[in-house]
């Protein structure tokens, strides 16, 4: 029986996606967004998403820092697309209170788009893929 490192397998994945060199400067302010989002959906999760637990596994950020790719991944499964819609429909009002918590380190705020994080199910389909 073969072993997998579902962490080797999430760290090839990760190297094959981001051919782009990072900044410095876009790493930090990526890992201050994802820190402040995380923050931001943990407190507030329970009453705007309905007890939906979201985590923000990955933020990329343009070179220019206008624009950040925030990745979520989302639980419980059966009510993902629920959940998304719902995050989608409050994309301003998370921006916003990310302003406010960001507003001493960054001038410009980035405009957010959220995508759903699938590496858990692709982890899933290769551990049945070796598994038959």
């Amino acid at each position: 029986m073969i072993k997998v490192c579902y962490l080797c397998i999430l760290k090839q994945r990760k190297n094959l996606t981001e051919k782009n060199m990072t900044t410095t400067r876009q790493n930090k302010v990526s890992r201050l967004i994802q820190k402040e989002l995380g923050d931001i959906f943990q407190k507030q999760g329970n009453n705007l998403y309905h007890g939906a637990m979201i985590t923000v596994t990955v933020v990329r950020i343009t070179a220019d820092l206008s624009q950040a790719k925030v990745y979520l991944s989302l639980f419980p499964p059966a009510k993902k697309d629920e959940i998304f819609t719902a995050v989608n429909e409050k994309n301003k009002a998370v921006r916003h209170e990310l302003a406010k918590r960001v507003k001493n380190q960054l001038r410009i705020i980035p405009e957010l788009k959220f995508f759903i994080d699938d590496s858990l199910d692709y982890m899933e389909k290769i551990d049945t893929l070796l598994k038959t």
